[in-house]
């Protein structure tokens, strides 16, 4: 049986997200249903997530509830190849020279930024 401290060792994924309407970032875990927390800054919101995160596991394990081990990033190589035509590798390597940047970063940086946009359109909208 794994302890309290096994647990808070694995690698949970962390989803942050930042509260336009409130303000500040709220923070989940979404392997821990329901483990989320929040802050007026980005270190204020992920320190009470790690607290949350901690009291979480004490209930689920005092209490006998199932905890999930979080999902694996196995099979995954962070790489994959992508055609596109000429006009936008040119406007996205102008656009990551602007900032001084390689343009692999640049797409990664602009992925990441969007990746919650795009997943969370309706199915029909969806590429």
């Amino acid at each position: 049986m794994k302890t309290l401290d096994d647990y808070m060792a694995m690698p949970y994924r962390l989803e942050l997200v930042e509260d336009k309407e409130e303000g500040g970032f709220v923070v989940s875990f979404p392997d821990l249903p329901g483990c989320l927390s929040c802050g007026e800054t980005m270190e204020s919101a992920l320190q009470n997530a790690l607290d949350a995160k901690k009291v979480w596991l004490e209930t689920a394990l005092e209490e006998g509830i199932e905890i999930r081990e979080p999902d694996s990033l196995k099979g995954y190589s962070g790489q994959f190849k992508l055609r596109l035509p000429r006009t936008l590798h040119r406007s996205l390597a102008e656009h990551a020279q602007r900032e001084g940047i390689s343009m692999n970063q640049y797409c990664v940086y602009l992925l990441a930024k969007h990746d919650n946009e795009i997943f969370s359109l309706p199915k029909q909208d969806k590429m």
